[in-house]
């Protein structure tokens, strides 16, 4: 086991491992403990109470955060014509078709989200070996293959994340930066568990938000209660 730092331990000191925190309780303790001379990325993990296995327990989805994540994210689009100059008018970092994909076979990766219109996707599949393992392939679940590029454009510069439970059942989402407003970060937090709670599959049975866990970069997890997530959440 790799022993932690003075300063992680010196965290953990202040969290209470047995109790469940209230949400906006559990973010001020976060605050008020992690001392860094950086801005850390504050982040939510979600067990749920799913087999990711079936197909019909899988959870994923996005949501507009509304403060956003503190990120800027560089967003590339990859359509034609007059769905091309929409992209580029909505903001985004880069617009192309042929060239653009010939560019990212050649090793050219220079942004974060990559949005497509449905006529390009025949070709924007040839990508798939390259941007599927860095999960930057376009994919209509997640709203980055449509025809409303600026509406798709707009929605990740304003702070859309996507949420997609891993094969260990856990959901992984960032919430925003150490820097914004315990009540920024209240906002963004309910938010996302409004979504993931609505997200629930069907043949999910028994308790499916099993544990939800607070931390940043770094940090020990804060446990916080599902009870009282799901009473934020409904006030959302």
């Amino acid at each position: 086991m790799p022993k932690h730092g003075k300063k992680y331990q010196e965290m953990a000191k202040a969290i209470d491992r047995d109790k469940l925190y209230e949400p906006q309780e559990a973010i001020e303790l976060l605050k008020n403990i992690v001392k860094a001379n950086y801005d850390h990325t504050v982040e939510v993990a979600v067990r749920l109470g799913v087999d990711p296995r079936h197909a019909d327990q899988q959870v994923r989805g996005t949501v507009v955060l509304p403060h956003g994540t503190g990120k800027t994210l560089r967003v590339l689009v990859i359509a034609k014509g007059e769905k091309a100059k929409e992209a580029e008018e909505a903001g985004a970092d880069r617009v192309g078709a042929e060239d653009v994909i010939e560019e990212i076979q050649k090793g050219w990766l220079d942004f974060d989200v990559a949005v497509a219109t449905p006529d390009m996707m025949g070709m924007v599949g040839r990508l798939g070996k390259i941007l599927g393992p860095k999960g930057l392939m376009p994919n209509p679940k997640t709203g980055t293959v449509t025809m409303d590029v600026a509406k798709a454009v707009q929605e990740i510069k304003a702070g859309k994340v996507e949420y997609r439970v891993d094969k260990t059942g856990i959901i992984h989402v960032p919430i925003g930066k150490l820097s914004f407003s315990a009540d920024q970060l209240l906002a963004n937090f309910k938010r996302l568990m409004s979504a993931v709670i609505k997200a629930k599959p069907a043949a999910a049975k028994g308790t499916y938000l099993k544990s939800i866990t607070l931390s940043s970069t770094h940090s020990p997890g804060i446990k916080v209660s599902p009870q009282a997530t799901v009473l934020a959440a409904a006030n959302e």
